[in-house]
């Protein structure tokens, strides 16, 4: 599983970074994400910053 930071909807507001820090980084004032794929034990953590974020920017996506 991947996650996806859709940058033109990011507000920065860094749920995501606080929420899953394995997984999401503030870096100046956008979330990027900073891991190829998510640990397995960040999955939970991961889903979390999905619901959380206020701006509906975070997509998860199957790796292919």
């Amino acid at each position: 599983m991947i996650a996806i930071v859709d940058g033109e909807l990011c507000i920065g507001c860094g749920q995501c970074e606080e929420l899953c820090p394995d997984v999401f980084e503030i870096e100046g004032e956008k979330a990027t994400v900073i891991s190829d794929e998510i640990p397995e034990d960040a999955l939970d953590a991961c889903y979390e910053a999905v619901e959380s974020c206020p701006v509906d920017a975070i997509i998860l996506e199957e790796d292919e």
